[in-house]
């Protein structure tokens, strides 16, 4: 029964689109709004079929329907409920069909907030957004069917991967990760239906605008809780490893942020049309690598999924994407020229287009790097390895070079800024940066990138301060209101400005917590007998084995060390790290201890331990800085949250512009 719900959901959802893409297509060509409303109904009525599809594979997991073969793969009556219904996504085909449905919500909501609004603009959107939900309802039909069925039944199952089951963070990072990658298709479906509507003015821009920022916050959450999860489970005391996978979501991540900024420079200055279009074409097409890399099983991954047929469907479509956008693209390049030129090169202008080739050079150094050994594999049948050396050796002066722009680029003008105007707005980020880089010496630090990175942090640190503190200054003045209204009607009235200046200052804080806990890493490997102590590398602290215990699990046995945390003799905390053992998995999965506080986290993984429990071997480090990683996301994240906030000139012109109907919105 759930097998025959789950795949005629499916199926029938195929067929509703592939008739949504002919009758938006005909619809708007030959002016039949009958047909244009069909197909906005394709795209209600498929949200509704996915969500039934879905309901049905998590009812099938929590009732142990091991007649469906996906629960089978998946399913385990000892897992623990909540492990069971996020095991929706620990696999293949449940990460497809949960890809789907994203993507269908996104779609239904696309096009009610936007349906009665910019003429072909929309009709030829949603043929994009259906066009791409077709080729995943394919996959759900085809090579990525979880409703097939399993005979003979088993009576149990493995349960999902035990390192998806070790941390609550695999219940948050996987849908950030969907709703960031499947995100980035709404406004590449904008873009192309610009191109193919003629519409090649701002409109698809500001239509988009809230869905680009909305999907790159998601996507930014997402590599945040990644790199956490990878810290608290993985148990090597690192949070990235340039791992394929890990890659796979930080190109678009850059990609994305590229048009973010770049995009400003077309709506003030009527500049980068060809080169916008083309940064949200490339972050669409590197969701699509990613979800290729990820589970094709051609790269060796942590994070990825087994082998399969799938990735030769995924070639396949990134292929036809690709040449189609190319086509598009390059059919209405007269018609993209831009008019306006650099009026000076000390401009914002400037500061942004340095930004984007930055980031562009970036992005070809993480792709270069990550197909090279496939590459070089398929071609010479030989293995290659590319890890963190070659990357910590080409982007790191790329990111200490953004480091600075972060603060140039707020301190200067559009257009050109006068030689005062410079001095005044650069001097004091200048001091600052110059102050931390003579400190960063005087404490030891002797790498110069980590000089760099601290330097840098705080110029751009300052240069973003220094704008919200101009603003106050100035509505102080003119308002005569107190210092904390005048910064709440500051960031209302410009919350797009403000917000990114907020996400800037997270960037900051991630950065500076990267370089000083890569810099000031430290670790040791001790064997201690139960009450024996041991200095934390640092010597700041100390640690104390007092016993070991073990527990019984439903779906796993774990063995646990007690710890006592010391400083001066004084206990000030304790720390438990463990190893658990999975049923049916031959290598235990640790679960490091970690005290984290703002300026050091102790880092405590039990290595190995004697049965009789008389001693253990732990594996300490010591990281300073690591909480502000985490923190710099959430800033990020509150950042991009005050951004999309409606600010007070827009809400006043969607409450007037009578070409917006009543309640519907204007930027979505």
């Amino acid at each position: 029964m759930i097998q025959t719900i789950g795949s005629s959901s499916i199926a029938v959802a195929l067929a509703l689109t592939l008739y949504g893409v002919v009758a938006a297509v005909v619809g708007v060509r030959r002016r039949r709004p009958e047909l244009l409303r069909s197909a906005e109904a394709v795209a209600y009525t498929n949200f509704g079929l996915l969500s039934l599809a879905t309901l049905a594979m998590v009812y099938a997991l929590v009732t142990h329907d091991f007649s469906v073969s996906y629960v089978a793969q998946v399913g385990s009556r000892s897992t623990p409920l909540f492990i069971t219904i996020i095991s929706l996504w620990s696999a293949l085909e449940g990460s497809i069909l949960f890809w789907g449905w994203v993507l269908a919500a996104y779609t239904a909501a696309a096009v009610y907030l936007n349906r009665e609004r910019h003429g072909s603009l929309v009709p030829y959107a949603l043929t994009i957004l259906l066009g791409v939900g077709a080729f995943f309802y394919l996959l759900l039909v085809g090579p990525a069917n979880p409703f097939g069925t399993r005979w003979p039944v088993p009576a149990d199952g493995p349960g999902p991967n035990p390192l998806l089951q070790n941390h609550i963070l695999m219940a948050v990072h996987p849908p950030l990760l969907y709703l960031g990658y499947v995100g980035m298709t709404v406004p590449f479906a904008f873009a192309i239906g610009a191109l193919l509507s003629g519409r090649l003015d701002d409109t698809w821009i500001r239509t988009t605008r809230r869905w680009t920022v909305a999907a790159w916050t998601f996507l930014t959450l997402a590599i945040v809780a990644g790199m956490w999860w990878s810290y608290e489970v993985l148990g090597w005391g690192g949070y990235w490893a340039w791992d394929p996978v890990e890659n796979a979501s930080f190109m678009p991540w850059l990609t994305a942020t590229a048009f973010l900024h770049s995009v400003m420079v077309q709506e003030r200055r009527g500049m980068l049309k060809v080169w916008n279009l083309s940064l949200i074409i490339a972050t669409f097409l590197l969701t699509i690598l990613g979800t290729f890399l990820t589970r094709s099983g051609i790269v060796s991954s942590v994070h990825a999924f087994t082998a399969g047929s799938i990735g030769y469907y995924f070639l396949a479509f990134i292929a036809a994407i690709l040449v189609f956008s190319l086509v598009v693209l390059a059919g209405r390049s007269q018609e993209l020229r831009s008019a306006g030129n650099l009026d000076g090169v000390a401009s914002r202008e400037t500061v942004f287009l340095l930004n984007n080739l930055l980031l562009s050079a970036f992005t070809f150094t993480v792709l270069l790097g990550t197909l090279y050994p496939l590459v070089a594999e398929a071609l010479r049948g030989v293995k290659v390895s590319v890890g963190a050396p070659f990357y910590n050796r080409m982007t790191l002066p790329l990111c200490v070079a953004l480091l600075f722009l972060m603060g140039v680029g707020p301190a200067l003008p559009w257009r050109s800024a006068s030689r005062e105007t410079l001095r005044r707005q650069l001097l004091p980020p200048l001091a600052a940066a110059v102050l931390v880089a003579v400190a960063s010496v005087a404490f030891g630090v002797r790498q110069v990138y980590a000089v760099l990175a601290f330097a840098f942090g705080a110029f751009a640190l300052v240069a973003n301060l220094r704008e919200y503190g101009t603003g106050v200054r100035a509505r102080m003045r003119a308002h005569a209101e107190g210092p904390l209204t005048a910064l709440r009607h500051l960031v209302a009235a410009n919350p797009r400005r403000y917000g990114g200046y907020v996400a800037h200052i997270g960037v900051i804080a991630m950065a500076i917590g990267i370089a000083a806990s890569s810099t000031f890493r430290m670790e040791r490997d001790a064997t201690l007998r139960s009450g024996e102590t041991v200095e934390v590398p640092g010597g700041r602290f100390a640690l104390r084995f007092d016993e070991l215990w073990a527990l019984d699990e439903p779906q796993r046995f774990v063995v646990g060390a007690y710890m006592t945390v010391l400083r001066e003799g004084r206990e000030i905390g304790r720390l438990d790290p463990r190893l658990n053992f999975y049923r049916g998995n031959d290598q235990p999965i640790a679960t490091p201890a970690v005290r984290t506080r703002p300026d050091l986290d102790i880092y405590v993984n039990l290595m190995a331990f004697e049965r009789d429990g008389s001693s253990a071997t732990f594996r300490i480090l010591t990281e300073p800085l690591v909480f502000w990683i985490w923190l710099g996301g959430g800033i990020i994240g509150l950042g991009a949250a005050i951004a999309l906030w409606p600010g007070r000139r827009r809400r006043a012109a969607l409450m007037t512009d009578p070409a917006i109907p009543a309640g519907k919105g204007g930027e979505r």
